[in-house]
């Protein structure tokens, strides 16, 4: 049996589904990310890392020419030439705890080509803070809604907005949330429409399904030609 290939990319993702290969840093070495972007940049012009640690996210981004170290989100996105973004993605988280995750998803569809827009600690606790931005909300061609605990916030904006909804639930909470499955299932119980859920801490999934939603939205509904 022919051994795998580690660095064996799938360079056609891009055409299939609108987005090169994307590396999921955990558990890989510096090298082994590295060798990675370069690949994946080098044919595409662009290129992702999520989850890498922390203690060698600076010596990575470093090693990649026009690589950007996004600490806070421990993500690595590589921009070689000009992304022209286009539509509206707003990402909303409910807590500052939550925020890692958010980030992950902004960064997310912002590679991927969309504009967005960042609203922080807007949770149901204080609700008029979401509620003073309705009219952001209501510009969007998707929202992200990213939140721990009781996961209400996702039904909250679902219940005020006609665009579609992805929500995130995080591992953020104290012991009755279940390291975020108390979030999850709020979100997958919710009786608002027109949300959809990824799985717990997913915001690179969310951003992903954000953008793909928005370039839709910006191409009148039909998806692009190959």
């Amino acid at each position: 049996m022919k051994p795998v290939d580690p660095f064996d990319f799938d360079h056609d993702r891009e055409r299939r589904t609108g987005f090169p290969e994307v590396i999921y840093g955990t558990g890989k070495s510096a090298d082994q990310i590295i060798t990675a972007l370069l690949a994946i940049a080098d044919r595409s012009g662009r290129a992702l890392a999520t989850r890498v640690d922390a203690e060698q996210g600076a010596q990575i981004a470093a090693a990649v020419p026009q690589a950007q170290w996004h600490q806070s989100c421990r993500c690595i996105s590589v921009e070689r030439t000009e992304i022209a973004r286009q539509g509206q993605i707003v990402v909303i988280c409910a807590g500052t705890t939550d925020l890692p995750v958010a980030l992950e998803a902004q960064v997310s569809a912002d590679l991927a080509g969309a504009r967005t827009e960042l609203v922080a600690d807007a949770g149901v606790a204080g609700i008029h803070r979401i509620i003073a931005h309705d009219e952001l909300l209501q510009s969007a061609n998707a929202l992200v809604v990213v939140a721990g605990m009781e996961g209400a916030l996702p039904s909250v904006v679902a219940g005020r907005v006609s665009v579609p909804v992805i929500a995130v639930p995080t591992s953020v909470g104290y012991g009755a949330s279940l390291g975020g499955i108390a979030a999850l299932l709020g979100m997958l119980c919710s009786c608002a429409p027109g949300i959809s859920v990824v799985n717990i801490d997913n915001g690179f999934g969310a951003g992903i399904i954000a953008a793909r939603i928005n370039r839709l939205a910006c191409e009148g509904g039909k998806p692009s030609e190959s």
